[in-house]
């Protein structure tokens, strides 16, 4: 097919993804979107995009654009996915893929019956961490996969909208999605406790309590049984995406302090010498030579391009060309991407699930039947 011609909705995060489609070689950043017709400026004047729309509607009105990807804010993601499915559009879209089972029942069941591509862009499950213990447990090199366990802590005081008092498991695919995507793993069932308070001025708006809310993962066909962690306030900690995999020959940790090296521990070997410091490699080698550059040194600074304030960093572990390049790719080649929409669904229902769990004491509750395969 001909080179695929992409949106992207939503210029915060989502700016950074624009020399990314423009240097891939199978597709075409035609069209940027925005409500803010300063930023639409700036951002479109200093990337060089011909089309600039201020509505969500004119894009999907136009014939000439094969596919958007969607940077907005949480609770827009069900309504702006569903409606480009329904348009036509092939759809990329931030995490989470919503924040109901029943959006993401209808996300799927709209997939399917359209045949069109859709893609979670779950950034964690292509950072270079993940992607090195993924090959090392697909070589045999960590033998028997015993446990996999993985945290996402973040203090968002201060964000506006939406964010004061976001249940911590409505926005958990970046710890859901190693733990699941790293053995292509379903989940089943889960189990989570809350644990801790926030302030009573947060609790207000979504009626969670929880500082912390902690899950365990039934999986189908597997004897593993991961465990994820969560917080979003009232949590004294660095920001921490992390992932750590235990095998029966050798484990891999996450670092507890950003930018630290991983650690590789080897089985049978004097207690000292178990642990050892690693570099993940960046997997350039994946990608098409165009966008190589961008696993180590992110994207542009673009506050310095536009003069306008962006709170996102670039980058993601690597992580943003490698989505890029599978969600084209996938578009291309006709198949589905990882994860696919009911991939994508089973991840985010997972968080839901846990977070309706702490609210009932940590009972399981079971995900719904279109998250598994079939």
């Amino acid at each position: 097919m001909a080179k695929v011609r992409v949106a992207i909705i939503g210029l915060g995060f989502g700016a950074e993804f624009i020399p990314l489609y423009q240097r891939h070689p199978d597709a075409e950043l035609v069209a940027i979107c925005q409500r803010n017709p300063k930023k639409l400026a700036a951002v479109g004047d200093a990337f060089d995009v011909p089309w600039r729309y201020s509505s969500f509607a004119d894009v999907l009105a136009d014939q000439d654009i094969d596919a958007v990807h969607i940077n907005t804010p949480i609770p827009d993601h069900a309504a702006m996915t569903l409606a480009a499915l329904k348009a036509g559009k092939h759809v990329a879209c931030t995490v989470p893929m919503a924040t109901s089972i029943a959006d993401c029942r209808r996300i799927v069941a709209l997939q399917r019956r359209t045949g069109l591509t859709y893609m979670m862009m779950e950034t964690v499950v292509y950072a270079r961490e993940f992607l090195y213990m993924r090959e090392l447990l697909r070589s045999g090199k960590l033998g028997e996969l015993q446990f996999l366990q993985a945290t996402h802590q973040q203090d968002m005081d201060g964000w506006p909208n939406y964010w004061p008092g976001l249940p911590p498991m409505w926005y958990a695919t970046h710890c859901v999605g190693p733990v699941l995507g790293m053995a292509d793993l379903s989940a089943t069932a889960v189990s989570c406790f809350g644990s801790g308070s926030i302030r009573k001025e947060l609790q207000a708006h979504y009626g969670s309590p929880f500082a912390v809310e902690s899950a365990h993962i039934r999986c189908a066909d597997s004897n593993v049984t991961p465990r994820i962690l969560r917080s979003l306030f009232d949590t004294a900690r660095q920001y921490r995406e992390s992932l750590d995999v235990y095998g029966s020959k050798a484990s891999v940790e996450w670092p507890l302090v950003e930018h630290e090296p991983l650690i590789l521990h080897t089985a049978k070997r004097p207690e000292a010498k178990i642990p050892k410091p690693v570099r993940a490699p960046d997997y350039a080698r994946l990608l098409p030579k165009s966008l190589r550059p961008f696993t180590t040194k992110g994207v542009y600074d673009i506050a310095a391009k536009t003069h306008l304030s962006f709170t996102q960093g670039a980058g993601h572990g690597g992580s943003h060309p490698h989505l890029v390049h599978e969600f084209v790719r996938a578009m291309v080649e006709r198949r589905a991407p990882f994860p696919d929409a009911r991939r994508s669904a089973n991840w985010t229902c997972t968080g839901l699930c846990a977070h309706a769990s702490a609210l009932r004491g940590g009972t399981t509750v079971k995900l719904p039947r279109f998250t598994l395969p079939d």
